[in-house]
């Protein structure tokens, strides 16, 4: 094992620092501790898979980073498509919940990105992985 140098350490600390950071600002954006009252189960399963799919890209972003090349060297060529629409889709549709033309069908809304955040995060490990 190779001894680490502060420059590396601090990169270490920063990057958890940083995960952190991101994780509690969309927890405090999300507020997943207060319940809809219509639709409370669909809400917090929608919530809840973001956060799931959230905490899951930050530490494959997490660890691609302390590789060699970083994010663009472990995901090369159509994995780097791939993985830039697992980190777009579920937050476009979690900043998109509140339109008004979704109102109608939010619990339907609902359960499709609770579904779809909860697949973007397997894909995002699966990626990462191999």
């Amino acid at each position: 094992m190779s001894k680490l140098n502060l420059p590396e350490m601090m990169n270490y600390i920063i990057g958890a620092v940083f995960v952190v950071i991101v994780f509690s600002i969309a927890y405090a954006y999300l507020k997943p501790h207060k319940m809809h009252h219509a639709r409370p189960l669909s809400t917090l399963a929608l919530k809840g898979s973001y956060l799931i799919y959230l905490l899951a890209i930050l530490v494959v972003i997490y660890l691609a980073s302390l590789r060699g090349g970083g994010v663009s060297q472990v995901f090369d060529g159509p994995e780097f498509f791939v993985f830039l629409v697992v980190l777009f889709v579920p937050t476009a549709g979690i900043f998109s919940r509140k339109i008004e033309r979704f109102s109608g069908q939010r619990v339907r809304y609902n359960i499709i990105f609770t579904a779809v955040n909860l697949v973007m995060a397997a894909v995002a490990l699966v990626l990462y992985r191999f």
